[in-house]
Order: C-alpha cells, then sequence, then structure tokens
C-alpha cells in the first residue's frame, strides 16, 4: 500500500522513483510540483506541520444474512 500525506491548498506527498531513486513527489492540485531526495526538500514546498498521513482501512467483507429494514410494528 501506498503511503500518502495531504497538506492544506491541495497539497500532497507520495513515495515515488525517479531515475532509479526513491524520492519523495510534492503534488498540488494532482500537478507535480517537485521530487525531492529529503524531507528538508519537501519543507521547501509545503509546511510540514500541516501534513497529515492518509490511512486506508481495508475494506469489510459483505456481510451474510443483512438484516433489511422495514417499518416498525408500532406504524402498521
Amino acid at each position: 500500500m501506498e503511503r500518502r500525506w495531504v497538506g492544506l491548498d491541495g497539497y500532497e506527498v507520495v513515495g515515488a522513483v525517479r531515475a532509479g531513486r526513491q524520492v519523495l513527489r510534492v503534488r498540488r492540485h494532482g500537478w507535480v510540483v517537485a521530487d525531492c531526495s529529503s524531507v528538508a526538500e519537501v519543507a521547501q514546498h509545503v509546511d510540514l506541520a500541516d501534513l497529515c498521513e492518509v490511512i486506508e482501512l481495508p475494506a469489510r467483507p459483505e456481510a451474510e444474512g443483512i438484516a433489511r429494514a422495514g417499518t416498525s410494528s408500532h406504524h402498521r
């Protein structure tokens, strides 16, 4: 699973590989701003304190025998 951080004003930081080297890619509104080789370089583009890691939770399996909602008995 890819690690991703998002910040204010549409900034996003993801790991990437460029020319065979790992970099931290800074994007803004989907456009590449910079490929950084260190966190210090990322800090030149975005305030690190504003970044929040996005954690994707695994999908819940569909439950068997899901109870169907209906009307309550006192409304009949």
